[in-house]
This record gives structure tokens, C-alpha cells and sequence, in this order.
């Protein structure tokens, strides 16, 4: 062993915790939790320019317009936002990564309005109950091309709420097949003209998928409660591909959910507005709750999707939109502890230059646990790690005890990147030396992610977790 316990702590420098750790979870990037704040800011705007309230839809983030934290600008549940896409909006704002608003009136491109398409990220269509004009096409299409994302959101044939002869479906094929910058299924889908009473269409399996696996959670399933679904052509785009299917279907017929890209932007298609409906909205309307459906993992969809069209995660479509190359880099600050208590956030006592267990390299390393007592420490940094990056998390570790049992692990160290809990070590781990432990996380490519070391120790009998020589290097 390295080293024994005990006279350890607070003989060393008493330093405090100061790093950039977001309290709570081992990182706020998981369905319902709050994502880490990113280093970018993605702007978004809802669309309530195309009669998005007509009849019994609400697909409002807020009734407060343009934008939203006029309502209430630090919200805290879905309540404090009016509108049955406020679970959406709230979800997003909570995460102080996103800036959003809403359109109330024609859409632009290179204008000077405030809600000018120039001046978001990605623009989201929730059931236009009205046809685009050309000049909007036009502007909705340049700025996709241009590197914009697009959010499609249809509902059944025949809903036509506002009774002026064009449903969804139709204003939204309108949009792909008339325009004046590419009608030659630019998008490489069509949208069905269906009617599909019910149903929990399924995610395909890819663990890549950043809409699939993102920030938010894992999808596994959609709701259907009257709806429809796209028909894909990838020979007119290669990088059309559908992620969640019609229960029966699969390749190119039945996509419920598909995603897609034109020149450097990313389009996303979802075949019916049920599942953004919250339940909540104006007075008035007839709402269902399909966000919270318990059957289904409709928020992770629609938040993972958000932030892939955005520009977060380096898969996802066809590929396209958003990947690009890496520069190799080390991203881990203050990595081997020298600095002291920099850049980490770490319980009392953790990072120390005590000679009661030493150091890898250097004279600092964090020490965790050790005391022989009920005992908790923490430590963590945020990270953020560029789109389209292989990433490759590493440390040494050395573990030493008083415990002699061989069978049971009664002290315990969690190391958790993102949402992923990557190993879990303990007493029975205990061994002389440190030993490189090395994870592959590129998964968490376009995130900004929290590496966590956790370390809870039993009541009695000392576990030391002695961490140095810390990595994070993207290529």
C-alpha cells in the first residue's frame, strides 16, 4: 500500500471547493435534469405565425411573445409558462443553454426584425395550420441551406383546424416540394397523407445517435394519437434516415420520427403533435398530456432533437450537418491537481500535497474518503467536448484499506461521466500502485459534461481513493 489513513485530513491545507461544478446529479444532461451549461448559446424560435391556435392546438411555449421570460423569466415548472408546449420551453430554459422566442408574424430571412431567421439556430414549425407564403418558403429554405435546423412537427391528414383547407401535412409537403431554392425533395422524404389512430412507434437501436442517446436521456418510444408518418426516398438525400417507426414498418415506409439535412443544416420530421402537448395551455382548449406519457420518452425526442439541431452531438440524420473534424487536445484542467484547488470542485480536504499517501507525479493529488467513519467526498469538473470528437477519459487510481474482507464492498468510489456511470470501485479493488484507468466517452461529443468522482465510505475501517494524472483528450 501507498500509504495508511487517519491522521490525514485538515493537517494539510483545508481547501475548498471553487471548480465548476453544477450541483446535484453527476451531470445535468439526462431527461428530466438540467443539462450543464454550455459554453454556446442555441436560439430557437417557435413559430405562432401559421394559425399554431387554432381550433383546440396551443402549440405555444408562452403566451408571452416574443418572448417568453416576460411570463416569467426564471421558470421553475411548466406551469409558469402558459401554453401546451411550456414543458418543452421550461425544459429548455432551465438548462441556461438556450435563448428562445416566438414568431408571431411572417417569417424572414436577412431582415432586420428581431425573430429574422439570421438571428436563431433552429426554427420550430409545431402543426402549421396555414401555407407558407413564397417569400416564407423562401426564407425557411436559405436558412436551412445556410446551416439553420429545422423542426417539422405534422399532425393527421384532415386536421385542419382553423377550416381554411389545408392541413399540416399539406402546408408542410407544400414547403418541400414549392419553393424557389430546391423543390426537388430537397429533404429526401414525403409526408404521408394518413390518418393513424394510435400507436407507441419504436426507436431503432443505435447507440451513436445523438437524438436517439442525447443530453436529455434515451428514446425507446413515441406516442401516435391520430397522426402520420413520412415515406424516406434516400435517393434523392443520402442522409435521410428515420429513427422511430410505425409499429410494422421499418426502411423507407412508416418513419414516424426522421431526420435529415440540406446544404450545412439538419432537419428533423415528428408525425404527429401529440406528444409536445403537455397537457396545460389557455383556458379553453381541449389538451392531453402526451409529454409525460409513461409509455412512451417523448421529452428526451423533442429535447434531443432541439439540441442536435442546434448543433449539439456529432451524429444523428444521415450524418451530415454538424460533424466536421477535431483538434486533438487535452481538455481536463488543472489535471494533475499542481494548482491546487483550481478549476476542480472537490469536498474539503480532497486535493492535498499530504505525504500520507503520495502523489503519482507532482506533490498534489485528490485523496477521497480514508477517515474510518461514515464519510462522503466529491469531486468534479465540467468539460465541454467538441461536436465530431473521439473522446478518451483517463486517470490513475490507487486504492488502499483496513477493510480485510474479501467478498464485501463496504466503501465505494462511482466515477460518472455525463449521465454514464462508467465503473465503480471499492475496497475490494485495494491494490499497491496506481493503475491507469482509461473510458472511451465520445458519446458526450457536442456536450458539455460534468467527470465526477464520487466516494462514500461505511462506517468503519478506512478506503482511501487516491486519483492523479487526469485526461480528457479528443481527437
Amino acid at each position: 500500500m501507498l500509504g495508511s489513513r487517519r491522521s490525514r485530513r485538515r493537517l494539510t491545507t483545508a481547501l475548498a471547493g471553487l471548480g465548476l461544478f453544477v450541483t446535484g446529479a453527476a451531470l445535468q444532461v439526462t431527461t428530466t435534469a438540467t443539462p450543464a451549461h454550455a459554453a454556446t448559446t442555441h436560439r430557437v424560435l417557435f413559430d405562432d405565425g401559421h394559425a399554431e391556435e387554432a381550433g383546440n392546438a396551443d402549440w405555444i411555449i408562452s403566451t408571452s411573445k416574443p418572448d417568453p421570460l416576460a411570463q416569467d423569466s426564471s421558470p421553475s415548472s411548466e406551469t409558469d409558462w402558459t401554453g401546451a408546449l411550456s414543458s418543452w420551453g421550461v425544459a429548455l430554459q432551465k438548462t441556461g443553454d438556450y435563448s428562445l422566442k416566438t414568431a408571431t408574424s411572417a417569417l424572414t430571412y436577412g431582415g432586420s426584425s428581431t425573430t429574422d431567421l439570421s438571428n436563431f439556430d433552429t426554427l420550430v414549425l409545431p402543426e402549421p395550420n396555414t401555407l407558407f407564403t413564397t417569400a416564407e418558403k423562401t426564407a425557411i429554405m436559405t436558412f436551412v441551406q445556410n446551416g439553420g435546423g429545422l423542426f417539422m412537427i405534422s399532425d393527421h391528414t384532415g386536421a385542419d383546424r382553423n377550416s381554411d383547407g389545408y392541413d399540416a401535412v399539406e402546408i408542410l409537403n407544400d414547403l418541400m416540394t414549392n419553393n424557389s431554392v430546391d423543390s426537388t425533395d430537397p429533404f429526401g422524404f414525403s409526408i404521408d397523407s394518413l390518418d393513424i389512430s394510435s400507436g407507441y412507434p419504436a426507436a431503432i437501436s443505435d447507440s451513436s445517435n445523438a437524438v436517439l442517446n442525447g443530453a436529455f436521456g434515451t428514446v425507446t418510444k413515441s406516442l401516435i394519437a391520430d397522426g402520420t408518418t413520412a415515406t424516406l426516398k434516400p435517393a434523392d438525400n443520402a442522409n435521410v434516415k428515420g429513427l422511430v417507426y410505425r409499429s410494422g414498418y421499418s426502411g423507407n415506409t412508416g418513419a414516424f420520427f426522421a431526420t435529415s439535412t440540406f446544404g450545412s443544416g439538419r432537419v428533423a420530421f415528428w408525425g404527429d403533435s401529440s406528444p409536445i402537448d403537455d397537457g396545460t395551455g389557455q383556458s379553453g382548449n381541449t389538451l392531453y398530456d402526451g409529454w409525460n406519457d409513461t409509455g412512451a420518452t417523448n421529452a428526451a425526442l423533442a429535447l434531443n432533437a432541439t439540441a442536435w439541431l442546434a448543433g449539439d452531438g456529432s451524429t444523428g440524420g444521415g450524418g451530415g450537418g454538424g460533424g466536421g473534424t477535431c483538434t486533438a487536445a487535452q481538455l481536463v484542467g488543472n489535471p494533475g491537481f499542481e494548482s491546487g484547488n483550481t478549476t476542480w470542485t472537490a469536498s474539503s480536504g480532497v486535493i492535498t500535497n499530504s505525504s500520507s499517501e503520495a502523489a503519482r507525479t507532482g506533490s498534489y493529488k485528490a485523496w477521497l474518503d480514508g477517515y474510518g467513519s461514515a464519510h462522503t467526498d466529491t469531486l468534479s469538473q465540467s468539460v465541454t467536448i467538441p461536436s465530431g470528437c473521439s473522446a478518451t477519459l483517463s486517470f490513475y487510481l490507487h486504492i488502499d484499506t483496513a477493510e480485510t474482507t474479501t467478498s464485501t464492498a463496504y466503501d465505494k468510489l462511482t466515477v460518472t461521466a455525463g449521465s454514464t456511470t462508467l465503473a465503480t470501485y471499492s475496497n475490494l479493488n485495494a491494490a499497491s500502485g496506481y493503475v491507469l484507468k482509461s473510458f472511451d466517452v465520445s458519446s458526450l461529443a457536442g456536450t458539455t459534461a460534468t467527470i465526477k468522482f464520487s466516494g462514500v465510505e461505511g462506517s468503519t475501517l478506512q478506503t482511501s481513493f487516491v486519483i492523479d494524472d487526469t485526461a480528457l483528450n479528443v481527437s
